[in-house]
């Protein structure tokens, strides 16, 4: 997985819960309390998921309350910073959605061993979008978070609803 991953959720975790239950998570996680990681780094999706449980133990919140807080902070704080050009010529939750398969395939091109979920889309009405989730890594639960943060970030009311390991079902307001 991408260093921004791991270094995204540091600062969520010293921006909404301080420095030390970031630092106590690593250590918890069996690494340095002063571990740094780099957005291009390449991390082992096994540290990555420690550090997601020890997070959860610390913090004292589930999985899913964990999953639904990065989105969020990922898609409202984090990436408008780092990734402001693929929010440009987006008006709507449904319009970036759209997008995000070309995002990852556009924003990891360049970057050895990057292996970015990819998305598929399929329509079954005009406000209803399955999106199949194509990854080994069995992350649907942060896509689910991810796509909620979307729906915030745009103060659009998205009905999210998790249909199986691989899809989700996206119900945009009229």
């Amino acid at each position: 997985m991408k260093g921004a991953i791991v270094q995204c959720l540091g600062d969520l975790v010293k921006s909404n819960f301080g420095n030390d239950k970031w630092e106590q998570s690593l250590e918890t996680a069996g690494m340095s309390k002063t571990t740094f990681f780099t957005p291009i780094q390449n991390v082992d999706d096994e540290k990555v998921m420690k550090i997601i449980e020890s997070l959860c133990k610390v913090a004292k919140i589930s999985p899913a309350q964990a999953a639904d807080a990065f989105g969020e902070y990922w898609v409202n704080v984090y990436a408008p910073k780092v990734y402001n050009s693929y929010f440009k010529g987006t008006n709507s939750s449904k319009e970036l959605l759209l997008k995000m398969d070309s995002i990852h395939d556009n924003v990891t091109k360049n970057i050895p061993n990057a292996h970015p979920p990819r998305f598929e889309y399929e329509w079954k009405g005009p406000q209803t979008m399955i999106i199949k989730y194509k990854s080994n890594r069995g992350l649907i639960d942060i896509l689910m978070g991810l796509v909620k943060g979307v729906g915030k970030y745009y103060k659009e009311d998205l009905k999210v609803t998790k249909l199986s390991s691989d899809r989700l079902q996206v119900i945009f307001p009229n």
